[in-house]
């Protein structure tokens, strides 16, 4: 993989998208490299958080290449978004944890990109923006769809039509991104987020992600059903009786062994 890095330390891999020179833009090569990294990423035991960022400080990604897109026709602009979609499916569905520490530019596919992680940590200089109707198309990896359900549709509807970028203050306020930090802390902030939810049961945070991901897509009564089938799963692993005993006799877990 030429174009994205990725760093294994205890039980948390971190992906970069290493294009700098390009603000990170998401090529066909880029978004192939990153299926690579997710790839590699899931043939190593005990990884409970990834962390997705970008390189060279200025941009987290930028966008989809333009300069690729820019002579498709309607049938090529579809098999780019779908192979897109695929990559950001199996991020949103990963079996642990994604945080995007966006470091930069997050535009058009930068902000898509993090829309399918699951928790977003934001530098200060942090910018996020849909200003794909500024080139003529609409947003195409997923942006018209988790940006509505992440902030509502009156807001989603008001960036995608205007393209307007949003800081990262504002971006906190309206539910888009979780926290916000400065620049020099971003990855701490991000890698200390992460080694808290290491220190949970890796099984039982699988099985919320799966629930609240599942719920989601379905009605309240299916989505408490969905919660009620991940919920009687935990109860057949040995960090549920860890955890509970340890409970009951006012003791700590000093770790969970995800079985």
């Amino acid at each position: 993989m030429s174009t994205v890095l990725v760093q294994i330390n205890d039980h948390i891999a971190t992906v970069t998208i290493n294009k700098p020179e390009v603000l990170n833009a998401l090529s066909t090569a880029v978004l192939a490299d990153l299926n690579k990294a997710l790839d590699e990423v899931e043939k190593v035991e005990n990884i409970y958080a990834v962390i997705l960022t970008g390189a060279g400080g200025k941009s987290f990604v930028a966008g989809a290449d333009i300069s690729e897109m820019k002579d498709m026709d309607a049938k090529q602009a579809a098999q780019y978004a779908e192979f897109a979609d695929k990559i950001f499916f199996r991020i949103e569905d990963f079996h642990c944890p994604v945080i995007a520490a966006v470091n930069g530019f997050a535009l058009g596919g930068g902000c898509e990109l993090a829309m399918a992680c699951d928790i977003r940590i934001a530098s200060e200089t942090a910018r996020f923006a849909q200003p794909e109707a500024g080139l003529g198309i609409t947003p195409g990896f997923g942006g018209t769809q988790r940006l509505a359900r992440l902030i509502g549709a009156g807001r989603a509807k008001e960036l995608i039509y205007t393209g307007r970028h949003v800081k990262a203050d504002e971006a906190f306020s309206i539910g888009l991104v979780n926290k916000v930090t400065k620049p020099e802390d971003l990855m701490a902030e991000t890698v200390a987020m992460a080694q808290v939810i290491c220190q949970k049961a890796p099984f039982a945070i699988k099985k919320a992600k799966a629930a609240i991901n599942r719920g989601l897509q379905v009605s309240i009564d299916k989505a408490v059903a969905v919660e009620t089938e991940e919920f009687a799963q935990c109860f057949a692993t040995e960090d549920q009786k860890m955890g509970m005993n340890a409970f009951v006799k006012k003791e700590k877990v000093e770790k969970f062994y995800n079985r």
